[in-house]
């Protein structure tokens, strides 16, 4: 099971990009903001082996959550429940 807090959270996102993997899962949380809209929290998740930019883009699965605490929990629910969903997928993506 993901989590993330005492590791990550809005302040260390705020800065910057948050990665990790997750049993053949890899995972990515930055703020984004478009023009015209509040920041938000942008989730992906995409299989390994390879970093983000090398992913194709049709592997990505995107997600927006609000850029708040509350968001930051339901970003780390999501995570864990695209998981278990796929998790066939992710275990044979799967590299040591």
């Amino acid at each position: 099971m993901i989590d993330l807090h005492g590791q990550a959270g809005l302040p260390y996102i705020n800065r910057g990009v948050y990665t990790g993997s997750y049993q053949g899962m890899r995972y990515r949380m930055c703020k984004k903001t478009e023009e015209g809209e509040e920041a938000y929290l942008e989730a992906v998740i995409y299989p390994e082996p390879y970093c983000f930019e090398a992913t194709p883009e049709e592997k990505k699965q995107f997600h927006k959550f609000p850029f708040t605490e509350d968001g930051f929990t339901e970003a780390i629910h999501w995570l864990n429940e695209e998981y278990e969903r796929q998790r066939e997928y992710w275990e044979k993506n799967e590299r040591i």
